[in-house]
């Protein structure tokens, strides 16, 4: 089986620590995976976590995984880092090695070396003072779309993609991410809440066996009411609806989005489709971060992470929680098996 390819993360937050205590936690989940990282930030985490069953041993590519004991979780040198930065603290250097280093986790994804890609937290501030090219993505999800376009030699709006929250009970597909919410609703359309269906209902399928049942939250108050309190669910969003139904989808909507995400955790609905960032993620991580997952739809790689980010707080103490990225394998697992 092809490996799994684990990004490191910021390197001064708790992305290292939480791939080495996972994986102590759960060593059945370290055979076939390598992280694309720093081995002087990846021992740095090990010593503070004073682990003595996981062993690191770098490997200069893929191939000499196999060689490796089961209890070695192999790291590829994928950045440059003079030293490990200062824990907590961003800047220029992190940011830039932590896309360099899920730059190469991904392209090992997209050539056929590698089954999936899991990446760890990195930080959106240090991104942008990293420079250009990498200043020039908001996060992982626009990076990974750039990145996978270019493998495809298409361009980047021909590559729609969406991120995905999962947790045990629910669900949610975001039609817009990293935007500001005044913009964030100013540029709702019909065509981009149809896009989101389209990829949701594509990525859904295989997954679940079936046409996933899908619903589609309204922006405004009790979805508007008719027309009362917005024009939106009545201009933009049902019509967007209705086109998915027309193209056999199985989605309803505009739905109030006061309720409709508690209706998806009773089990009405396979996933919800969310206007906003923060519609949709408040929800899932209201149930708890421990369980929670992104997962990247529409990309041509499989791609999953933690429901957190970099933590700074928490980096270096020792205390960071990794049942979020340990759920984040599991899924990446699980998925290849299906």
């Amino acid at each position: 089986m092809k490996p799994i390819v684990l990004s490191m993360g910021d390197a001064a937050g708790i992305g290292p620590e939480i791939i080495l205590k996972g994986l102590d936690q759960a060593p059945q989940e370290a055979p076939g995976c390598v992280v694309y990282g720093d081995m002087a930030v990846m021992r740095r985490a090990q010593s503070l976590l004073g682990l003595q069953g996981l062993r690191l041993a770098e490997v200069s590519d893929l191939a000499q995984l196999a060689a490796l004991p089961a209890s070695c979780l192999g790291v590829i040198q994928a950045c440059e880092l003079p030293a490990p930065p200062p824990w907590g603290r961003i800047s220029a250097e992190a940011g830039r090695a932590a896309a360099q280093c899920v730059s190469a986790a991904a392209r090992a994804v997209l050539n056929g070396q590698a089954a999936a890609l899991v990446t760890a937290p990195l930080n959106k501030e240090a991104l942008s003072a990293a420079g250009l090219p990498w200043s020039a993505y908001p996060g992982h999800t626009e990076l990974l779309q750039a990145q996978a376009a270019e493998h495809l030699g298409r361009r980047v709006e021909e590559l729609p993609v969406r991120m995905m929250l999962v947790s045990p009970q629910l669900r949610t597909v975001l039609v817009s991410i990293h935007l500001p919410l005044r913009q964030a609703l100013d540029l709702l359309s019909t065509e981009g809440i149809l896009t989101t269906l389209e990829v949701a209902d594509a990525a859904l399928r295989p997954l679940l066996g079936r046409a996933p049942i899908l619903a589609v939250a309204g922006v405004n108050p009790h979805a508007g009411e008719g027309g009362l309190f917005g024009t939106e669910e009545t201009e933009i969003i049902a019509p967007a609806v209705s086109r998915a139904r027309q193209a056999g989808m199985q989605v309803s909507g505009p739905h109030a989005p006061d309720t409709v995400f508690m209706q998806a955790r009773e089990g009405r609905f396979d996933a919800v489709v969310a206007m906003y960032h923060d519609q949709g993620l408040i929800p899932v991580k209201y149930l708890g971060l421990a369980h929670g997952v992104n997962v990247t739809l529409g990309l041509p790689l499989l791609r999953t992470s933690p429901d957190h980010g970099t933590a700074f707080d928490l980096a270096g103490t020792g205390r960071a929680d990794a049942s979020s990225w340990l759920a984040a394998l599991r899924l990446a697992r699980s998925s290849i098996a299906s």
